[in-house]
């Protein structure tokens, strides 16, 4: 069921909260063993708050959320459950408070119903860890949902629960349900509650990320955070380039994917116009990625220079990069992050969003940081990632949702991106976009 269906009819009293509860306890134990998408659970602690919040419809509460359970990524505190960050370093941790998104979500009637894996740190576009092991693709055991934010779209995707909460920095919950066929939502910067909770290697990029089964469940969830859901009310201008402009090679069947969403928006009457998109001179991840490192190296350096097995040896190498930077490299990456703020303005002067890609590639191995080739070429390590870090560091809503799919039935996401500040502009687009692409062909 649908997070509104959820909440209806425990609002209603045709089925508890109780009940919603032990239902998804059921799928998660059949199903998490296989997939390993939640590292916590703790039955007896959700269906404890499961009563409460019946306790409370019982006395007369209204809860947009009743009943609905919900998954937290392994890097945001929810009380009294461990949250590590899928890092030894924080094996022990118990959550002492929410942080103020999982606050408002419980005070809604959401249940926490497991914790969902992320990569250590949020930190890697694979969810595997030395802590936990490895997430599996719901689709196909052998591949990876991506990363960081893997656990959550891969226990969305396998109905483990209808909402997640992320975080996303470079498309951490943005690219893992693309690549698993569900939605991620990243708002305008600053314009959801973000902890209180650990220390973090970003700055000025990092957002909490709705995520859900479907665009509704991203835009309830997204509501009772803090934002503010309206509809469209007239017809949108959308640009569309499946790169964004960004230099990066695709797979000829996600092209063809997103190509046939396209055309099929058309068909309902959609203004859709293929734009060029500019950036800053000199901008590329590589660029960019000091910020990450250095991050790294600030908060963890020591650590890891005293006891490397801890770490993830990935991690370790990123941390290794950012003790090794001279300080040019990161003001480089500041002066290129602050650039981005307002670089797309003037494409948003002529269009209301804009359409493309969220990866240009599908899931891949598990046991591999990236694809071997992208559209039929070497791809390096974070070639899959290349088209949604930009929009944290211009600060803008970016929302992933399916799009079709490519060779084997293997989920593509498009992206649709807006203005700061676009948010439910780029939602009420998305809503709409999901009920044409999924109206049977005629």
């Amino acid at each position: 069921m649908r997070t509104r269906q959820i909440a209806a009819a425990v609002n209603a009293g045709r089925f508890s909260a109780v009940d919603s509860v032990r239902r998804h306890l059921e799928i998660i134990l059949e199903r998490n063993p296989t997939l390993n998408a939640l590292v916590a659970i703790d039955a007896q602690r959700s269906l404890a708050e499961a009563a409460q919040v019946d306790d409370r419809i019982a006395k007369g509460q209204h809860l947009p959320l009743a009943g609905v359970p919900l998954i937290v990524k392994d890097n945001i505190w929810a009380e009294g459950w461990p949250i590590t960050q899928g890092s030894r370093l924080f094996a022990d941790f118990v959550a002492p408070r929410d942080a103020e998104a999982v606050r408002l979500a419980r005070g809604a009637g959401a249940i926490v119903i497991g914790i969902g894996a992320c990569s250590e740190f949020a930190c890697k576009g694979v969810t595997k860890t030395p802590l936990y092991g490895t997430t599996h693709h719901p689709l196909d055991a052998a591949l990876t949902p991506g990363g960081s934010s893997g656990g959550n779209a891969a226990a969305l995707a396998a109905s483990m629960a209808p909402v997640a909460l992320g975080t996303d920095a470079g498309g951490s919950s943005r690219r893992p349900p693309a690549h698993c066929g569900v939605v991620g939502f990243k708002p305008s910067q600053d314009l959801l509650p973000y902890g209180p909770g650990f220390a973090e290697p970003f700055w000025d990029v990092s957002v909490t990320a709705p995520m859900g089964r479907t665009v509704d469940d991203c835009a309830l969830l997204f509501s009772v955070l803090g934002g503010r859901m309206q509809q469209a009310d007239r017809p949108l201008r959308l640009g569309y380039n499946p790169t964004f402009g960004i230099e990066a090679a695709i797979d000829g069947d996600v092209r063809d994917a997103i190509e046939g969403a396209v055309q099929s928006l058309k068909h309902a009457g959609w203004i859709i116009e293929f734009v060029e998109v500019s950036w800053p001179d000199g901008l590329s991840e590589e660029v960019l990625m000091p910020l990450q490192h250095a991050g790294l190296a600030m908060l963890y350096g020591e650590r890891w220079r005293q006891e490397p097995e801890l770490f993830d040896p990935d991690i370790g190498a990123q941390i290794e990069r950012g003790l090794a930077l001279p300080g040019t490299a990161v003001a480089r990456a500041l002066d290129q992050s602050h650039r981005l703020r307002g670089a797309l303005d003037p494409m948003f002067a002529s269009h209301d969003l804009l359409i493309g890609l969220t990866t240009p590639c599908k899931a891949w191995s598990h046991d591999r940081l990236g694809p071997e080739t992208i559209g039929g070429k070497p791809a390096a390590p974070r070639d899959h990632a290349a088209l949604t870090p930009r929009f944290n560091h211009a600060q803008l809503p970016a929302l992933s949702m399916p799009c079709g799919t490519g060779r084997n039935g293997l989920p593509v996401g498009m992206q649709i991106v807006g203005p700061r500040g676009a948010d439910t502009t780029v939602l009420a687009a998305a809503l709409r976009v999901e009920r044409i692409l999924s109206e049977p062909a005629a």
